[in-house]
């Protein structure tokens, strides 16, 4: 919204639509509440993910594993009769050609698909190349290396930011409420809370005696380590060669 580029589009004669795996209820109200430029979609059976994929256009990945997400989120309404999909970009000329196209490939390397997209430049200088090539007809490859929005945290990093988050008892997600701190707020107070705590423990084994404060430790590594375990099957980690 903020480079133009849906301005760009529409110029050129193009529409820009979301389409979630979210009811039509929760995809007006994100529309709504994050000021969309353009119309959101709910299609929690995923008939049009299933369209295109039956159509050899793009086939996205699904995450079917829900646990983390009802823990996190008190209350967490089971809107996902199939899942939830993973990011996908998609672009069509009138005719049906592929213009472009990219699926997120849920990993480790990008928080299982939580994180990092096409920025939308890159996606619109590749729709433009691809009309300028005159290849009618002729459907784009996919794209595997586009240019990036944002830098891959470490896995570590962020499972321990999950755990900070949880008040180092359990993993809990930073997931979109409607009252209260934002993800992005709750984030950069997990950084604070996993700073002290690594201070805390720093602290204890410079003033404490020694034993009692690694059996500590250690008593608490053997609580979290399980956690860890689960929270780790519960991101998708897709291994694509």
């Amino acid at each position: 919204m903020t480079g133009g580029v849906i301005d760009k589009i529409r110029a050129a004669g193009g529409e820009v639509y979301g389409v979630t795996s979210e009811p039509q209820r929760l995809a007006d109200r994100a529309q709504e509440e994050w000021r969309l430029g353009f119309e959101c979609v709910g299609d929690p059976h995923q008939e049009i993910p299933e369209t295109i994929r039956e159509r050899g256009w793009l086939e996205l990945f699904v995450q079917t594993r829900l646990d983390f997400l009802k823990q996190s989120s008190p209350g967490f309404e089971p809107t996902h009769p199939k899942g939830y999909l993973q990011p996908g970009v998609l672009v069509l000329s009138r005719d049906g050609r592929v213009l472009y196209r990219w699926r997120s490939i849920p990993s480790r390397k990008n928080i299982g698909g939580a994180a990092v997209r096409p920025t939308p430049e890159h996606v619109w200088k590749s729709v433009q190349s691809a009309l300028a090539s005159g290849s009618e007809g002729e459907d784009v490859a996919h794209d595997d290396h586009p240019e990036m929005d944002a830098f891959n945290p470490p896995w570590t990093l962020f499972v321990s930011l999950l755990i900070a988050n949880g008040w180092f008892i359990r993993p809990l997600a930073f997931a979109q409420k409607k009252n209260g701190p934002t993800p992005q707020q709750r984030i950069k107070r997990a950084f604070v809370k996993l700073a002290g705590f690594i201070a805390l423990w720093i602290a204890a084994f410079a003033t404490l005696p020694t034993l009692p404060v690694a059996l500590a430790l250690g008593a608490w590594v053997a609580w979290i380590i399980p956690k860890i375990r689960w929270v780790n099957q519960e991101f998708q980690n897709v291994q694509v060669s």
